[in-house]
């Protein structure tokens, strides 16, 4: 189809309504092929390509699920309250608070206020890093020979930038980052040694326990040894759910992780959304 003129390259584009490819979102969501629930409750689905980043409001709830489609993602996450970019994921306390470093079913994501952003709900992967954070222009120049968001070998931090800047956020803004499906381990004298991937397939669920502003880069992860810039596609679908209560195994599993719920809980209530 020739595209040398106005009507030529409206009709090419036209001509693409409807086609899917690899790597793209869906919409509406509640047409992907498999989803994880019922029909009209999946309100995200999207397929990331490795060496790109994604981002999303998701209302107190929500569910969302990662998987590592081919065995090379790297899901590197950061969340902030929807409406108060200053409450942010911080990664320091939620290792600290929970006397854990490697994440995992059961973990909570806790903001800088003591209360939980998100909390995980289901894990098949087990390879996932909290020590790291993600990669940088400086580093992935000096290992690729490129780091910026247009290169074949991005930043973590760089897509980040521009997933902020889409939700009204600044590089400032943008504190230490998670890592899903590929990990760390913390020797006897303190190095750390990279353990990978669990392999193709594996997935992370999450529940966001406020209103959360998620962004998410798909890039190798900063201690990944190997020479070649190596990243797959990242699957994300979200659904509607329920909120963790009162009662659940979940909110009781601790006394710190009930302390966060709590404090959650109580600064919901006063703003008479729970």
């Amino acid at each position: 189809m020739a595209t040398t003129t106005t009507y030529g390259a409206r009709a090419h584009a036209r001509a693409q309504e409807g086609a899917r490819a690899e790597a793209m979102p869906v919409v509406p969501a509640g047409t992907w092929p498999d989803p994880p629930c019922e029909a009209g409750h999946l309100v995200w689905a999207e397929t990331v390509a490795g060496g790109n980043y994604t981002h999303r409001v998701l209302a107190r709830g929500t569910e969302l699920r990662l998987t590592d489609l081919s065995g090379d993602a790297c899901a590197h996450l950061l969340l902030h309250a929807a409406d108060r970019p200053w409450e942010r994921l911080n990664v320091a306390d939620t290792v600290k608070v929970q006397w854990n470093a490697y994440l995992g079913e059961g973990q909570l994501l806790l903001s800088d206020q003591g209360r939980v952003l998100a909390s995980v709900v289901a894990d098949t992967s087990g390879r996932h890093d909290a020590l790291c954070g993600t990669s940088t222009l400086v580093r992935n120049t000096e290992r690729y020979g490129d780091g910026t968001p247009q290169s074949a070998s991005p930043a973590g931090r760089e897509l980040f930038k521009l997933a902020a800047a889409k939700n009204g956020l600044a590089p400032r803004d943008l504190p230490p980052s998670l890592s899903f499906f590929q990990a760390v381990q913390v020797r006897d004298d303190g190095t750390l040694a990279f353990t990978g991937s669990a392999g193709p397939g594996g997935s992370v669920t999450l529940r966001a326990e406020q209103d959360v502003t998620v962004l998410l880069a798909n890039v190798p992860h900063p201690a990944d040894p190997r020479p070649a810039y190596t990243s797959t596609a990242l699957e994300v679908l979200a659904w509607r759910a329920a909120a963790t209560r009162p009662g659940d195994p979940l909110w009781e599993a601790t006394p710190e992780g009930r302390r966060a719920f709590l404090n959650t809980a109580e600064f919901l209530a006063a703003r008479g959304i729970a």
